[in-house]
């Protein structure tokens, strides 16, 4: 029983060393030891492991990792025909094209909201959306109608955390999720990050369950409150046609 503890252990800690690499390119030994709070040893010897199976690269002139080109091999595999994030790029472009404006979509995943698609603006000052971003429920348009629109358990189980920024007061942030059920949207300005404004819409599927959050975002000086109740029947419309998309 014991050996079945320490392989599982094994196993998580060589996909935490894979995490890594969800922002960063190129990462030192010392770099990744430092991410996954474990001693260099340690991670030498998984590092061994993955790069013997092709999952990471040792650049030996810069004395970094990289991953390898068996993930490539692993994703060229996967079916893309449920995938929101791979059917709805092209609709994402358009409503880029037409709002001019940074394009994301996230979805629930546990107590945290993933980035798993985005189109940015092609303006010069634009809102810059990393694929696969990890961001907290709690605040932020995304967060609101991921939340808002969920189950009632996803609801509770939030109300439960202890990990409520500070000054967020339970009741407030209920008030919040009742006005985006009743306008249907839900918009956020520098909650999460100074500057930053963004407006986000629930994308549902032909069973109207929820499948994802659409959102606009952009320098908040240019990205009103004005603005985004503009946007809002765009977005919701584009949301419309998404949700016959998906299943």
């Amino acid at each position: 029983m014991e050996d079945g503890k320490l392989t599982v252990r094994a196993v998580e800690r060589a996909l935490d060393i894979m995490l890594c690499f969800t922002d960063s390119s190129n990462l030192s030994l010392t770099e990744i030891a430092v991410r996954v709070s474990l001693h260099k040893s340690t991670v030498h010897r998984l590092l061994a492991s993955l790069e013997g199976k092709g999952f990471v690269v040792r650049d030996f002139a810069t004395d970094k990792y990289r991953l390898g080109f068996r993930i490539w091999e692993l994703s060229a595999n996967m079916t893309h025909s449920d995938d929101p994030a791979i059917i709805l790029l092209p609709e994402m472009e358009r409503l880029r094209d037409q709002l001019d404006e940074t394009i994301s979509l996230y979805v629930c995943d546990g107590l945290e909201r993933v980035r798993i698609q985005a189109v940015e603006s092609n303006q010069a000052i634009r809102r810059v959306a990393a694929i696969g971003a990890r961001l907290p429920l709690y605040v932020g348009a995304s967060s609101k109608i991921l939340v808002a629109f969920a189950e009632p358990q996803v609801q509770e189980a939030l109300m439960k955390a202890k990990n409520m920024p500070v000054g967020l007061e339970r009741s407030v942030f209920l008030k919040q999720l009742a006005d985006v059920l009743s306008q249907g949207y839900a918009t956020s300005v520098e909650e999460r990050e100074l500057g930053a404004a963004a407006v986000a819409v629930p994308i549902f599927n032909q069973a109207h369950t929820l499948v994802a959050s659409l959102a606009v975002s952009g320098p908040s000086n240019r990205l009103t409150l004005e603005k985004m109740k503009e946007h809002a029947p765009v977005l919701l419309e584009a949301a419309r046609r998404m949700g016959k998309m998906v299943r």
